[in-house]
């Protein structure tokens, strides 16, 4: 079982999940309104060989909610996660991250390669500068997409859960799931139930993924590119700019939607482990 860390910094608290019976660092990084806790199939299936810390993105699960929107720059994220890995006393470390965190970890990964041994890409989302025409409409279809309207508010836990069932992300409803949903919601402080994950944090993310491209340059970090069978990454086009610029780039596909993770954990857990072990 992961131990519940946090690692104080001086303009917030970090939360994280720790599996440290390896030795190999193994940083997770969950997407846009989840938390550390999605990761745990694939902590308990690595623990064994690797060093495992999954963190709470600010904004997200236990870690602190800056209300600034401008504290949710990539810069201010790529800062956590390398003062994450200098308390750890990790000079690199091999990194799987997910949705939003996929356009993150591309850009740490021009910006400061030496931090990272690999990179595991999972269903990576807009990893392109939104064009200009797209910046009044994007916004309104992004904040109606499906997983957000988990954030609340509702009258009650049951009404939450009812709706979490519904979601993509908790298809095929287990045991997993649910933890996973607990562990994300929360009672405010007039009675309703809603995600632990804040509007500021979305609001903050979404400026940033709008206004920083992703890859600009080549990155020639070994890098695997997992294509869920039903995620976004259907088309060539959306795989062209990995494929133009990450000049050591595996694709591999796996059963499973956007959250393979969550919805085809054994498959997509096999796949990570792979990898992993071609690039020690």
């Amino acid at each position: 079982m992961p131990v519940r860390q946090t690692l104080s910094k001086p303009d917030l608290q970090l939360s994280y999940l720790e599996w440290h019976q390896g030795e190999v660092p193994l940083l997770l990084l969950h997407g846009l309104g989840d938390h550390a806790l999605v990761w745990s199939s694939l902590g308990d299936y690595l623990a064994a060989d690797y060093h495992i810390v999954a963190p709470d993105m600010r904004g997200h699960g236990e870690s602190s909610k800056p209300e600034s929107l401008l504290d949710y720059s990539f810069e201010s994220a790529i800062a956590d996660l390398e003062a994450l890995m200098d308390h750890l006393g990790w000079s690199s470390a091999h990194i799987v991250s997910h949705s939003w965190t996929g356009k993150l970890a591309a850009i740490w990964a021009r910006q400061h390669p030496e931090r990272l041994r690999s990179m595991i890409l999972v269903d990576p989302i807009f990893i392109w500068k939104m064009p200009n025409f797209f910046k009044l409409t994007f916004p309104l279809l992004y904040r109606m997409l499906p997983f957000l309207k988990s954030m609340g508010p509702f009258a009650s836990y049951e009404e939450a859960e009812k709706q979490a069932q519904q979601l993509s992300q908790y298809q095929d409803w287990t045991s997993l799931h649910q933890q996973v949903f607990q562990a994300g919601v929360e009672q405010k402080p007039d009675g309703s139930w809603g995600s632990k994950f804040t509007i500021a944090a979305r609001d903050g993310i979404f400026e940033d993924v709008m206004r920083v491209p992703g890859l600009t340059q080549p990155v020639y970090l070994p890098t695997l590119f997992v294509q869920p069978q039903k995620g976004v990454n259907r088309q060539e086009w959306q795989l062209k700019p990995y494929k133009t610029y990450l000049k050591n780039l595996s694709l591999c596909q796996v059963p499973g939607n956007h959250w393979p993770f969550l919805t085809k954990p054994e498959e997509f857990n096999r796949t990570v482990e792979v990898f992993l072990k071609q690039h020690q």
